[in-house]
């Protein structure tokens, strides 16, 4: 038996009663007010579930087993775009007055138009040079917000024990706070190198790029003995897929199409909590 979920904030009654006939499910479970589980559907009509999720902005994820939260030992999150609401380095070209120049090297990146990520980081931080590193601060400040359900999302994987990986393509500046801020186990990103106030245009040691990503997690994964069965990873970019192919739960939240196409999971009319629902808790 396979098990269907379908979230959205504007699934009623009505709609939950269509699809439930539609899909021809077995038993429905309702989860939470916008949450329903099918426990058994006919698996032949996915396509006309699929359409019909489209047509209704529906999240949909089809499970083999349900499993508790509890078995779930690893929470790998991107930053960027995932766990926040903005591309740091787009606001601080802003700054700079080149934030089209820069976004433009970022959404190409992101789609997987532009393969190298390295070449494309090095190209973005050259573009920031003699940036005032204060503009760092006030992004924090002033722009950066959580995406929805992201402190729901921590809170309960920390009370189910989970460890919580934050791994970024952008920046260290970042990710620290955020680390502090959210209790997270590690965090790891880019470094800006700053000289008398300014950003110098360069990063300091190794890009992190969509392989080191996987390799965090590789390497956390072995430290805990977990397997990919017991592993989430939530991503919206191209380099995010690396790390996403090493997990059984990989989710694409507001995701480019290519990521999309490749994660197991889609979250598109929800907010990251909606991968909560994916566990029986």
């Amino acid at each position: 038996m396979k098990y269907l979920v379908l979230q959205s904030p504007i699934l009623d009654t009505q709609l939950r009663e269509q699809i439930a006939a539609i899909a021809e499910a077995d038993q429905v479970i309702q989860v939470r007010n916008h949450v329903v589980r099918f426990n058994g559907f006919n698996e032949s009509l996915l396509e006309d579930i699929r359409h019909w999720c489209q047509q209704h902005k529906v999240d949909m994820a089809v499970l083999d087993e349900l499993r508790s939260l509890n078995d779930i030992k690893i929470l790998a999150m991107d930053m960027d775009s995932t766990l926040i609401n903005i591309e740091c380095i787009d606001e601080i070209a802003g700054c700079a007055g080149r934030k089209d120049q820069v976004a433009e090297i970022t959404e190409a990146t992101m789609r997987g138009e532009i393969k190298d990520f390295k070449e494309s980081l090095i190209k973005r931080v050259a573009l920031l040079e003699g940036t005032s590193a204060k503009c760092l601060q006030t992004i924090y400040d002033d722009i950066l917000h959580l995406n929805p359900g992201a402190e729901t999302l921590i809170e309960t994987a920390h009370k189910h024990g989970i460890t919580t990986l934050l791994v970024s393509g952008g920046f260290t500046f970042f990710t620290s706070r955020l680390k502090e801020r959210l209790d997270l186990d590690y965090a790891y990103a880019n470094q800006l190198e700053v000289l008398d106030g300014k950003l110098s245009g360069r990063v300091l040691g190794d890009i992190l790029d969509g392989d080191a990503k996987a390799n965090y997690l590789e390497t956390l994964m072995e430290q805990l003995g977990a397997t990919p069965e017991q592993c989430i990873a939530i991503g919206d970019g191209s380099n995010d897929l690396p790390m996403m192919s090493k997990v059984n739960y990989s989710v694409a939240y507001m995701a480019k199409p290519k990521v999309q196409e490749e994660a197991r999971f889609s979250i598109n009319h929800n907010g990251l909590d909606a991968v909560l629902n994916f566990f029986d808790n």
